[in-house]
């Protein structure tokens, strides 16, 4: 058995920041994944751009029972450290919208600058390699298909469920419960929704059409675009609020966000009195939706009631999801390791003194754009300066 100081399980975006950190201040550090890649969810990240932080990241951009518990790693390791990396190996980026970083050129660039500073701190990364079981004596003991690896600390940085066709397990909480951390429950998060039966036939008729909308559930609301899919709804603003959704609770959109379209239809019936109905709803949405709501009916026609429940309803369309498209299409797993059992400075457990877990495998979630690259640096940085 080697003598590693630490060993890492997961060479994801969280793993990687944690061994070039730890290695970078003289640990040896074993980094263990059994995939054949590393940053596997990296490089599909962004559409193969990697979105890899977000210029506006606050404590508020999480989701977790204790809100207050990304704090402290997010305000030592900012999105303006990651940046300062990236120049270093010279990848060109830009901003596209609401403060999401993505780089100019590929997700690949992001992996073999991570992996890269991983070999300049002599980590030893070992691939391909299956963790067979983790346990502790006078040290961390872990069996892998390579060879047994031991050390005074394991860190669980294999993320969380989500994608699992990318090698996703419930891997780190299993070996949190092992050691008798507790978990809070996990859902899939920042996925699309599935409509129900009854309202399947027309969100497939309306497949492939986006608008800018707002989504809101309970008092959280995000304003993006959506997308009716032949399943039900996605898009930025329906993945942003699938994640605050809470079984049996609706998601109420405004198509028209910022239009009062009350007194829109109620200008247009006076403005255009021969006009279609459905010609006067083209205007401010797409086509195909606009032809499923609206009729042939001249505005002039048009009873002031029915337009009145067609503007309420633009204005707070109600779908109550039949469930979402689960892990296999979730980008992120919300839940996880209970906050309560680690320490927000060092992610170390509170009870298990040497395990600590970082990332996705937390109960910490990000919104869409980045900020769930932006908590895994910031937490495996947290941890690879307390190794």
């Amino acid at each position: 058995m080697a003598p590693f100081d630490a060993i890492i399980i997961g060479a994801g975006a969280a793993g990687l920041m944690c061994a070039l950190t730890a290695g970078g201040r003289g640990r040896r550090v074993a980094l263990l994944d059994h995939n054949d890649q590393a940053g596997a969810k990296i490089l599909i990240s962004g559409g193969g751009r990697c979105n890899f932080t977000n210029t506006g990241t606050t404590p508020q951009n999480f989701i977790s029972q204790n809100p207050q518990f990304a704090r402290s790693a997010l305000s030592r390791y900012t999105p303006d450290d990651f940046l300062k990396l990236i120049a270093k190996h010279q990848i060109a980026w830009h901003e596209k919208t609401l403060g999401q970083l993505f780089c100019d050129g590929s997700a690949r660039q992001i992996v073999k600058m991570l992996l890269d500073e991983c070999a300049a701190a002599a980590v030893e990364a070992k691939l391909n390699c299956q963790i067979t079981s983790v346990r502790k004596a006078d040290q961390f003991v872990v069996e892998t298909s390579q060879g047994e690896f031991s050390a005074p600390a394991v860190v669980l940085a294999t993320g969380g469920l989500s994608i699992p066709k990318m090698g996703a397990t419930g891997f780190a909480h299993q070996v949190a419960k092992q050691f008798g951390l507790k978990l809070v429950q996990t859902h899939p998060g920042l996925v699309p929704l599935r409509a129900s039966p009854q309202e399947l036939d027309f969100y497939t008729s309306l497949s492939g059409v986006s608008l800018p909308a707002i989504a809101q559930t309970g008092t959280v609301r995000f304003a993006e675009s959506i997308l009716f899919t032949h399943r039900g709804l996605s898009g930025p603003a329906v993945l942003q609020a699938s994640s605050y959704l809470n079984d049996g609770a609706p998601l109420v959109l405004d198509l028209l966000p910022g239009q009062d379209a009350a007194q829109l239809l109620k200008n247009r019936k006076h403005n255009r009195p021969k006009a279609a109905l459905k010609t006067v709803l083209a205007e401010v949405l797409p086509q195909r939706l606009a032809q499923s709501l609206g009729s042939e009916a001249a505005m002039e026609t048009v009873p002031a009631a029915t337009l009145a429940a067609l503007a309420a309803r633009l204005k707070q369309w109600e779908m109550r999801p039949a469930g979402t498209e689960g892990y296999a299409k979730a980008e992120v797993t919300t839940g996880g390791i209970d906050t309560d059992g680690l320490s927000s400075k060092t992610m170390e457990a509170k009870t298990v003194p040497g395990l600590y877990a970082i990332g996705e495998a937390v109960d910490v979630t990000g919104w869409l754009g980045g900020y769930n690259f932006q908590w895994a640096w910031a937490s495996g940085h947290a941890a690879g300066e307390a190794l």
